[in-house]
């Protein structure tokens, strides 16, 4: 077959919303084609062009593939569906989108890395995975996939599930971005969307340019998308589609629910198994956290993490998750990472324009996020190092305004000598609050997107929480203002929640 008698055949599957789903059960059933030509009665290679886009599913063969998937109907759905009004060809993409260059002749995960944060009802999933481009062409583009089967053996009830509540983009949050440090956003273009089933590609560009890999080039991808748990099964799988060097899993979860977890692998040509290699537990703070890894897994295997929560009806109320935990859900960099003690990288300005825009873009949308979880009567402030992003940017929202103050490679030059001591909370420790003393009046040297130096006089409370985004940008706590002899107070004795700054009148 031709290069371009295959770029076809791909393009053409890409096209079939009955061929995605077929893939998809055949995914999800760890069955290699020869195995389910078997149970379907029908030959290898004629399983292979449906799937491929050669050949054109008949209504026989939609029904045979439902029954041998034991899909519940889904792929007989997804054949009316698709067939319901017959359909021409859809033109090739238009000339401004990313070139369809295919992957899989030349790309490799050095690193495939994913973990599964569950806390307060909702599964958060981070894939990171460095890719080297070892082909001849450059890579514009990488397919990702989410998802979801919340009864896995019962997929009539699951598929009963998603059609009357299904997956929608609102609620999955999908984000991406290219670089170690998440240095750019990534764009991305819907090529699935089902029920309980997305398919996406990840562009390698957004509105500040392209960066394509190219041939001998490496590169960190990193996605996020959130599940809630009735939408999510107690199972969560990793599929090799590509040549990959190591595979990590983690899976974190609260001790209080007493999870058990362990892990089967299976092939396209064997039943499962045990993982070869003990999944790794340890505590911290409250949650319980499973890690493992193996080294050169073989293309196409599937190793699938399982769990039950051994409490997940305790007898008494078990509380909401900690601030810090809610925090980490939310993208939140925690203390003990060494970028919050790190000084970030000043921009040069006018030159960094974009990237400061999308950096203070990626603030505002955490501020969001996070302004669902907790009220912030004396307002709130967040700096880039807490969101992964090592740059000289961070905003902060006053007390009872929706207004913004923007800081671009900021610095105090001058205090005033009169201050006070009040308590502040941190996002990335937010367990506890710290009686810190500032100073009531700060002169701030920043810059505005053009370049231009300003220096902008802050008061009172407005003046502490600049002060303390500030510290920020060059490695400072707040809990490093404490007198040697003052320790910060756990959240549950703190009274000021909700609450404006105090200041005497006049």
């Amino acid at each position: 077959m031709t290069g371009q008698a295959k770029a076809d055949l791909d393009a053409a599957a890409e096209q079939d919303a009955f061929v995605a789903e077929f893939r998809r059960w055949r995914d999800v059933r760890g069955l290699s084609r020869s195995a389910l030509a078997r149970e379907m009665g029908y030959s290898r290679s004629y399983v292979s062009k449906v799937e491929s886009g050669g050949e054109h599913a008949s209504r026989e063969f939609a029904q045979a593939a439902d029954g041998a998937l034991n899909a519940g109907g889904s792929l007989r759905r997804a054949w009316r569906e698709q067939n319901a009004v017959p359909a021409p060809r859809k033109p090739s993409p238009p000339q401004h989108a990313a070139p369809a260059i295919e992957p899989a002749g030349g790309l490799v995960v050095e690193h495939d890395h994913a973990e599964l944060f569950y806390v307060n009802g909702s599964y958060r999933a981070t894939m990171r995975r460095h890719l080297v481009n070892n082909g001849t062409e450059p890579i514009t583009r990488y397919l990702i996939r989410v998802s979801v089967d919340r009864f896995p053996g019962d997929p009539e009830r699951s598929n009963r599930l998603y059609r009357d509540n299904p997956l929608t983009w609102e609620e999955i949050d999908l984000q991406a971005w290219h670089g170690e440090k998440r240095q750019e956003p990534m764009r991305w273009s819907v090529q699935h969307d089902r029920d309980a089933f997305k398919e996406v590609w990840l562009l390698f560009a957004n509105d500040s340019g392209r960066f394509p890999l190219y041939p001998g080039e490496s590169a960190w991808i990193e996605y996020t998308y959130t599940v809630s748990d009735d939408k999510w099964g107690h199972w969560f799988r990793r599929a090799v589609r590509l040549p990959t060097t190591r595979l990590s899993v983690t899976l974190n979860f609260p001790t209080e629910l007493d999870p058990a977890v362990w892990g089967l692998h299976t092939s396209m040509t064997a039943e499962s198994m045990p993982f070869h290699t003990a999944i790794e537990t340890r505590h911290e703070q409250g949650r319980t956290i499973y890690a493992w890894s193996t080294e050169d897994p073989p293309l196409h295997a599937r190793y699938r993490l399982e769990w039950h929560f051994r409490n997940d009806s305790p007898t008494a109320p078990s509380g909401p998750p900690k601030p810090s935990e809610t925090m980490t859900a939310l993208g939140i960099v925690q203390e003990g990472d060494p970028m919050l003690r790190r000084s970030a990288r000043p921009f040069t300005l006018p030159a960094e324009a974009e990237d400061a825009r999308r950096v203070i873009n990626e603030l505002h949308s955490a501020t969001q996020r996070i302004s669902k979880a907790h009220t912030f009567g004396k307002g709130m402030g967040i700096a880039a190092p807490q969101i992964g992003i090592e740059r000289a940017a961070a905003i902060v929202r006053p007390p009872g305004s929706d207004d913004l103050i923007t800081l671009l490679n900021p610095r105090v030059i001058e205090s005033g000598e009169q201050g006070d001591e009040q308590y502040e909370g941190c996002l990335s420790f937010f367990d506890v609050r710290c009686l810190v003393p500032r100073p009531a009046v700060v002169h701030v040297e920043h810059q505005d997107i053009t370049g231009e130096r300003r220096i902008t006089i802050f008061e009172r409370g407005v003046a502490r929480l600049v002060a303390h985004e500030v510290d920020h940008l060059y490695g400072v706590l707040c809990s490093d203002h404490l007198p040697p002899d003052v320790a910060p107070i756990p959240v549950e004795q703190y009274r000021g929640t909700g609450s404006n700054w105090h200041y005497p009148e006049g």
